[in-house]
């Protein structure tokens, strides 16, 4: 799919070098990536301005991850022990911007730890929740599960459970994996205007997997009703990867 100005930059699994210094690091360990095909039209008005569906094969794709985030680092500064490790689980989106550049645009992540929700969302202005989560492997795979904190005692949040069961002894490297997978940045809304937020990590190693439970309410609460109603179309593996951050660099206004 093309954008106002240009072709989306060609795919890569290997991540371009970050242009300044790392502002944020982080562990992504044990993660699950459940995908949905939609129409382009469907999540066009979610996008911030000046970012368009990024298509696959025809369809651009609704993202539901879950994995344990932990040695989260600002700077060189070491780890903090506030933040902790913590399963996180988000709701994400696919997007391109008028320099080709193709990322992520995050409907919703939950978290445990209220202050790295606070922190991430006063650092980067990402749409963190503070939530109950929890994982914990199976014989076969892994489980987790996210209850969104509402603050009242009579309104319920949006939950999430899901099973998986991997296939270690296969990995998955396909132009599709490599699509919802090797993305070497994300897009949002900041200030009244789009953010570029680069990252880089090592290239993701990929198992086949197979979901065996799943329950959520995070996909329709982020403004994607009816997608978990339908089988997905991807379900990956991967045991993880350290990710690092650069500075961030606005849209040009159209």
């Amino acid at each position: 799919m093309t954008t106002s100005t240009g072709e989306p930059k060609e795919i890569s699994v290997t991540a371009p070098a970050l242009s300044g210094p790392v502002v944020a690091a982080q562990e992504w360990r044990d993660l699950a990536f459940v995908h949905w095909r939609v129409p382009a039209s469907a999540v066009a008005p979610l996008l911030p301005p000046g970012v368009v569906p990024d298509v696959f094969d025809g369809s651009t794709w609704v993202g539901l991850i879950a994995f344990q985030l932990g040695d989260a680092r600002i700077g060189p500064l070491p780890p903090s022990p506030v933040g902790g490790s913590f399963t996180e689980v988000n709701v994400r989106l696919y997007g391109v911007d008028a320099e080709g550049r193709r990322g992520v645009v995050f409907r919703s992540l939950e978290a445990s730890s209220l202050p790295a929700v606070l922190a991430a969302r006063a650092m980067f202005g990402l749409p963190y929740q503070w939530a109950r989560t929890a994982q914990r492997p199976t014989d076969d795979g892994w489980e987790y599960a996210s209850r969104r904190i509402t603050g009242s005692p009579t309104t319920r949040g949006p939950g999430f459970q899901l099973g998986v069961d991997v296939d270690r002894a296969t990995t998955v490297d396909d132009e599709l994996s490599q699509f919802l997978t090797a993305r070497w940045g994300l897009f949002q809304s900041r200030f009244g205007r789009t953010q570029w937020l680069p990252n880089e990590h090592e290239p993701w190693v990929l198992h086949p997997a197979r979901v065996t439970s799943l329950r959520d309410e995070l996909c329709a609460a982020a403004g994607l009703p009816g997608v978990v109603e339908l089988e997905p179309d991807s379900v990956l593996f991967s045991p993880g990867v350290t990710a690092r951050f650069g500075i961030g660099s606005f849209l040009a206004r159209s």
